[in-house]
């Protein structure tokens, strides 16, 4: 399991940098400990942080209400958890990235 990948139970956390103010939004790759995620939404008003939350809710099909940014509101670096088991979590995000 990546090290940017935490199970506990049916919760799961998320590790990434975060890159807001890119051309496009997609998913990096690995970065360090982190999964890095460029977004096209600017790092303004909590956009890159509700644009981030969108992508991940489409990314893995999951109600956008599951998926909550627990930490790094304003940093690169945020922590998300996903309140609901997806199966092939890692290959959901990693499948095109």
């Amino acid at each position: 399991m990546p090290e940017w990948l935490h199970h506990h139970g049916t919760r799961t956390t998320l590790t990434l940098h975060v890159q807001p103010g890119a051309k496009k939004t997609e998913i990096a790759g690995p970065h360090g400990d982190a999964l890095k995620i460029r977004l096209l939404a600017p790092p303004v008003d909590g956009k890159a942080n509700a644009a981030l939350l969108d992508f991940l809710a489409k990314r893995l099909g999951v109600a956008k209400s599951k998926i909550a940014l627990i930490s790094g509101q304003a940093s690169r670096r945020k922590v998300v958890e996903i309140d609901e088991n997806v199966a092939d979590l890692e290959k959901l995000l990693l499948a095109r990235a």
